[in-house]
Parts: structure tokens; C-alpha cells; sequence
């Protein structure tokens, strides 16, 4: 698969993770945020928890399921981001948690959605 059609999946893996959140009540309020060290890919708000949310896309699951690809390494920079993120919303938030929203998009059907909370 090349990079564009990968980044194309990953695009959409965000949009459905996105509307997944919204209809479970989050309130996503940023997309894609850029820091020194990295990306967010999701940022919402679960009440007054701030959500840093990773989403990972799959085709399939040939390579394994999609949450398998966050590693010990990404959590720890997606901490350093959080806190990153945090400090330049100057948000009070009461709490923050890392999640994981893992989206197959399997060849014929609806894409399937897991949401594993509070991974980090």
C-alpha cells in the first residue's frame, strides 16, 4: 500500500473514531494536533477528563489487531504530548487518560470499532 492510500485509510479511521466518540457523548475538541514531538491524533473531553486518543486503522487483521501497533514507546510520547497539549490549552482539566480507538475496515461491510480506555 503506498504512503498516500495509507494515509488516506488512517484519515478515515479518524473520521469514523471521531463520530464513534461523539455519539458516546465525548466532546471532541481538537484533530490532528501537532507538538514538538509528535501528533495527537484526537483530543475530546468525557465530562471534565480530558481523552488523548490514539486511533489506529487496519484493513484487515492480517497484521494483527490495530491496537497491538501502540507500542510502550508511543504511550510514553503520547503522555509527553498530552502534557504538551494540556499546557498550551491552558485547559483545568480534572483528570487525563490516554485511550485507544482501533477501527477495521474490512472489504465488504461496516467498518468495526473498539474503544479501550484508559490504556496509559
Amino acid at each position: 500500500m503506498s504512503n498516500d492510500a495509507r494515509a488516506q485509510v488512517g484519515r478515515y479511521g479518524e473520521k469514523i473514531a471521531a463520530r464513534f466518540l461523539a455519539d458516546a457523548g465525548y466532546l471532541v475538541v481538537d484533530r490532528n494536533w501537532r507538538g514538538t514531538r509528535g501528533e495527537i491524533d484526537l483530543v475530546a473531553l468525557d465530562g471534565d477528563e480530558v481523552v488523548v486518543v490514539e486511533v489506529k486503522t487496519r484493513r484487515g487483521l492480517g497484521y494483527g489487531h490495530p491496537a497491538e501497533a501502540v507500542t510502550p514507546a508511543k504511550l510514553a510520547r503520547l503522555r509527553r504530548l498530552a502534557g504538551q497539549w494540556l499546557s498550551e490549552s491552558r485547559t483545568t482539566a480534572a483528570s487525563v487518560r490516554i485511550d485507544v480507538v482501533a477501527v477495521v475496515l474490512p472489504r465488504a461491510g461496516a467498518a468495526t470499532v473498539e474503544h479501550l480506555r484508559g490504556v496509559s
